[in-house]
């Protein structure tokens, strides 16, 4: 049994498509025989607040399905300034230093980036000709804090550049998570092994929901972060609600602005149902016509994992996101797709979507595509080949 090592900020009990992916790598590599570990800050996000079961713990251990998890003390902190912000990664970065002096490390390690430093950190002090080292990419810092607004090309940019490299070039291997990922890699280290690693979902797949009632309105749902770079605030404030109900799930830092403005607002159908666990969420999803997946501003090398999470439940797909995620959604018909950022083109294409044309022929179709075409075992197969 080969030992083999994950690094990152996100795990479960946390919520969100960053723990969820690297719990599903985990288990996965257990089930293949390797004896996994991940190594992970003590809960906190997206709240930013300490877990209330692991407050006043240090370091906390357990094993759950047979992998091993240490989680680390963080100072965790949601705030918006930085200097804060860049205070928790480095709390993180320093334990995490700790524990490589104090521990036998496996010779193979995999590390989530971004956050960026948190990934320089572990490239630096475990980099050996004698270690492999695996960087898992799922989006592209500093370039897209440039694309969001969250930082400026400035000095510190330049820093954060040279980190991105120094974290590409001592790697051994590089798994992205988009096609425009992967580019960018090739396009500084043109001889780096790199391996296209989609976020594709891993659970059971529930059976269909549907029953062939009339209904006034076509019901439209949201389900995911309500950050900044969803803009599910912005798009409340311009969707045209004649045809259609619109129901949010999820926690983030829109929430209280979301949750004011249907207080102010209640003749409109909209409705937030709060937070809920990945199963419940699953289950409740089933109930609507059609998502929407929106980005606020098209960011290079994102790829959204509701994309294909949705797809396996058979939900068909508005998606207002440009850049890759289109490609996808046209590629294997999973839906609709609206010019990013144009709300008036996003309000004609729901427009065009009738509720009695979502049928169960259509729902099964689109799940039928998601099980064939974003296959978690299948993909990690072929990454245990290059591991």
């Amino acid at each position: 049994m080969k030992d083999i090592l994950i690094i990152t900020n996100y795990f479960p009990p946390e919520t969100g498509a960053a723990s969820n992916r690297i719990f599903h790598l985990a288990e996965g590599l257990q089930k293949h025989h390797f004896k996994a570990s991940v190594i992970t800050p003590l809960p906190n996000y997206p709240t930013g607040k300490i877990f209330n079961e692991y407050k006043g713990k240090f370091k906390h251990i357990s094993t759950e399905k047979g992998v091993k998890i240490f989680r680390l003390w963080i100072y965790a902190s949601n705030s918006k300034n930085k200097l804060l912000r860049l205070f928790a990664m480095l709390s993180y970065s320093f334990n995490l230093v700790c524990f490589f002096l104090c521990n036998k490390i496996p010779k193979t390690v995999i590390v989530q980036s971004p956050p960026l430093l948190v990934a320089f950190t572990s490239v630096l002090f475990l980099r050996s000709k004698k270690r492999k080292l695996i960087l898992n990419v799922s989006d592209l810092w500093p370039i897209a804090g440039l694309k969001l607004g969250a930082l400026k090309k400035n000095f510190s940019y330049k820093i954060l550049e040279k980190i991105e490299r120094f974290n590409y070039k001592n790697s051994d291997l590089i798994l992205g998570q988009s096609e425009e990922i992967i580019t960018h890699i090739k396009s500084v280290f043109p001889e780096k092994d790199t391996f296209l690693y989609r976020n594709y979902p891993n659970f059971f797949s529930l059976e269909i929901n549907h029953k062939n009632k009339p209904k006034e309105k076509l019901t439209l749902v949201y389900a995911g972060l309500l950050g900044v770079a969803q803009g599910i605030y912005k798009l409340i404030q311009h969707l045209d609600y004649t045809n259609i109900e619109f129901h949010i799930y999820g926690n983030g830092a829109e929430q209280e602005k979301i949750k004011a403005f249907i207080n102010n607002n209640p003749n409109s159908p909209i409705f937030y149902h709060g937070e809920m666990s990945r199963n419940k969420l699953h289950k409740a999803l089933l109930q609507y016509d059609v998502t929407i997946i929106p980005l606020l501003n098209r960011i290079y090398g994102s790829v959204p994992s509701k994309i294909f999470e949705y797809a396996r439940l058979g939900l068909p797909i508005i998606y207002f996101g440009g850049g890759e995620g289109e490609t996808i959604i046209k590629d294997n018909q999973l839906g609709w797709i609206a010019k990013a950022g144009n709300y008036n083109d996003l309000n004609k294409v729901i427009a065009k979507i009738k509720s009695f044309n979502i049928d169960l022929e259509l729902k099964q179709k689109i799940k039928k595509t998601a099980l064939n075409n974003f296959d978690f075992n299948s993909q990690l197969n072929v990454l245990i080949e290059k591991i």
